[in-house]
This record gives structure tokens, sequence and C-alpha cells, in this order.
């Protein structure tokens, strides 16, 4: 069974999903079916706790179990070390987590890892940036994904506010 929950927050709408064991899914839904974000379970309501903590400024770090779900044993390698190794207010750049994954994947893999990761926000691929820049993001309202990735690493105080 999977349970829904879904907060508004300063970059949009947020959902979450929970199997009743982990978070599994976390996204900004597009259109009307995150109004209906669905029926919540205890662990939905915790989520939506924290990170109405984080967006607060009063969170650094999610104490949630996660379940990525299918994955690839490179991809599943990557996402973790992001999620065990990269802290609030912290970047590394899409080579740094290659290397830190202890995978073969190249900096360009990282970046389609990052954009299909399952959990963003909880698993931090915005903190994950391109060695000459921001890099993508694939959260957000539409059209505002590099956006988003600019206010969450503002949020965490990992770049300066910008001046415009």
């Amino acid at each position: 069974m999977t349970f829904r929950g879904a907060i508004e927050t300063p970059v949009g709408v947020v959902a979450v999903e929970s199997d009743g064991a982990a978070i599994t899914r976390v996204t900004w839904p597009r259109g009307r079916a995150g109004a209906d974000a669905g029926e919540p379970d205890a662990l939905v309501h915790r989520a939506i706790a924290q990170l109405t903590a984080y967006f607060a400024g009063e969170l650094q770090s999610f104490d949630l179990p996660v379940d990525l779900g299918r994955q690839t044993d490179a991809t599943r390698a990557v996402l973790m070390a992001l999620y065990e190794t990269v802290g609030h207010g912290e970047t590394v750049t899409y080579g740094e987590l290659a290397a830190r994954s202890g995978t073969d994947v190249p900096a360009r893999g990282i970046g389609a890892i990052m954009g299909a990761n399952p959990i963003p926000l909880i698993v931090p691929c915005h903190r994950v940036v391109a060695s000459d820049g921001l890099g993508g993001y694939s959260g957000g309202r539409d059209g505002e994904g590099l956006l988003t990735k600019r206010w969450l690493l503002e949020h965490e105080g990992a770049l300066p506010t910008a001046l415009f």
C-alpha cells in the first residue's frame, strides 16, 4: 500500500510517499494530482514534519528510513554516497561524487542518476553541482529547476544569496 501527503513549500508543493516502512518517493507534482495527495500514514506525517522544519531553517539532517526502489548497484552506490557523505550546507561536484561512490560512473552519468533520484531533498541531489556552475536540477515547479536548486543551496548557506 502507498501512503501519500503533500506540503506547500517556498519552492512549490512537495509530495511524499511511503510504503509504510520507508519513504519511497518525493516529488513536485504537476497539475491537479498534487493537490489530491492521498492518505498519509505516520511515516508520511513524520516526513512532512521534518520537511516543514527543514524549510523553516530548523532541521539540517533528515532522520527517515528511505527505500530507493529497484536500482542498479552503481545507482544505489551513488545515491547512498550522496545521502551518507554530503551534509547540509555542503556541495560536491558530479566528478567528486563519482569518486566517493567507488563506482566507475562518469560525471555525466552522475548527472543522469541525480535526475532520476526518487527521493530528492531527503537524498539531497540539489547539493551536487558542476565543476563550473550549478549544473542541472529537475525538481521544483515546471521550468524552475535551477531556480529551485539555487534557492535550496542559498537556504542551506552553500551559496550566497542572490542580489537580483
